[in-house]
């Protein structure tokens, strides 16, 4: 690809946010977010993938390692290797991890639901999704933490999440950054190598790979996405730029039909009735 310069073995799209900067901006976040809540702990689920790994060793050069606790959550038919690079990435970065098997819980829900359609893979790879999330969240409870999210910023244009499960969290560091520079920031944190060279999976069901579902990889949609989002280029323009016109209308269409996974619920709007965080803000500590 054009355009590119090498970080530390991986190409680093011109467009790319440099490490070291998305680094101490996300840390600098972390720690803000933690102050405004009055919190100094953290609870993340550790997947074995990339991201996990990242946003936890984003972090513990935040706040560090004894102030987060990473919690492994897999079902039966995970896979064992996920576990494995869990506990290496725990290991790496000096944070207690521990294990909470989701079998029991997601069983009661899956029971009733087949698997010989992508349809029920897909409401099955839900359930998990949400369990993982329950699993978080009581975690948090009982530390006194703040869930910390995962997600980037591929997967959130593309919908390529599940609402109230892996998307849930109170705060998310990578949020804004494209799996490309989450790629990037793994290298510079030094988290094991198996976080670079293994397929990006949710791992929800033996084989499960990100790519394969989605249709293409996530450097070339994550070259399209800067260009059709950050730059606010239209079909023509980004087919003058050599994407295809079927990774044009796909990713288009991705983006627009999951557009209500990235905002809260729509409410009925009221006269008189004012934004409440608004109002305390604007109150400016003025006493009673």
């Amino acid at each position: 690809m054009s355009g590119t310069r090498e970080f530390k073995g991986l190409d680093q799209p011109e467009w790319a946010i440099a490490p070291g900067r998305a680094g101490e901006v996300c840390e600098r976040f972390i720690k803000s977010v933690l102050a405004a809540a009055g919190k100094d702990r953290l609870v993340v689920g550790l997947s074995g993938g990339i991201d996990s790994a990242v946003a936890a060793g984003l972090a513990v050069r935040a706040v560090g390692p004894e102030k987060i606790t990473g919690v492994m959550m897999p079902y039966a038919t995970s896979s064992a290797a996920s576990v494995t690079d869990a506990l290496a990435v725990g290991e790496t970065l000096g944070m207690p991890v521990q294990k909470v098997e989701i079998t029991p819980m997601a069983d009661a829900f899956l029971a009733g639901i087949p698997e010989n359609s992508d349809a029920d893979r897909i409401r099955r790879g839900n359930i998990m999704a949400r369990c993982r999330m329950m699993v978080l969240y009581d975690q948090s409870a009982a530390g006194d933490a703040l869930v910390l999210g995962t997600g980037n910023r591929t997967e959130d244009l593309l919908g390529y999440t599940t609402l109230h499960g892996d998307n849930a969290c109170a705060l998310n560091p990578l949020g804004q950054l494209y799996k490309t520079e989450v790629r990037l920031l793994s290298a510079w944190l030094e988290l094991p190598q198996q976080m670079l060279t293994k397929a990006p999976s949710a791992d929800l069901w033996e084989g499960q790979a990100d790519e394969d579902e989605l249709g293409f990889t996530y450097a070339e949609v994550d070259h399209l996405l800067h260009h059709l989002v950050d730059q606010g280029l239209g079909p023509r323009r980004l087919a003058a730029l050599g994407f295809s016109a079927d990774l044009i209308e796909k990713v288009i269409f991705r983006v627009q039909a999951n557009s209500f996974k990235r905002n809260l619920p729509p409410v009925a709007e009221f006269s008189g009735r004012a934004d409440p965080d608004a109002g305390i803000e604007n109150q400016g500590g003025e006493a009673s």
